[in-house]
């Protein structure tokens, strides 16, 4: 079931593999991410020292559920893959020019999880094209449901 996607990654970004890592959250996060108060659309992630981090992922913290700590909605989180994810994500990232995108925040058995992509940026025509391809397709299954 998911919770937020991110749009805008498939917009700007070819998608080229994704991946399920599960997030390193506190209490109070956990409480406002099934309150539906999380934001991952100017997010980012980033591999530091064998470690995979998630930037920028905001979270509003919720009044009754963070009382007796002090919230930071923008802290750094710790996302948690296997090591030879790792390992594969190190060197595509790193040798082959790609980035990684959060894609999906979505509950898996109960867990929070987030969908990351390994991703290519998109120039500007190939956005167009993109747009151009989405437009036909939706164009086509229009007219299939005159004609039935």
């Amino acid at each position: 079931m998911s919770i937020i996607a991110n749009k805008k990654a498939f917009h700007d970004y070819f998608i080229e593999e994704k991946f399920e890592a599960g997030i390193s959250l506190q209490g109070w996060e956990v409480k406002a991410i099934r309150g539906g108060r999380a934001n991952i659309k100017e997010s980012y992630v980033v591999i530091r020292g064998g470690e995979v981090f998630i930037f920028g992922m905001h979270i509003t913290p919720m009044a009754e559920a963070s009382t007796h700590v002090s919230p930071d909605p923008i802290r750094t989180r710790k996302l948690l893959l296997h090591a030879k994810q790792i390992s594969k994500l190190i060197g595509q990232v790193e040798r082959a020019g790609y980035t990684l995108m959060p894609l999906d925040l979505h509950f898996q058995r109960g867990r929070i999880k987030l969908e990351i992509g390994l991703a290519k940026g998109k120039k500007q025509h190939d956005k167009r094209e993109s747009e151009k391809e989405r437009d036909w397709e939706r164009e086509k299954a229009r007219m299939m449901r005159v004609k039935v």
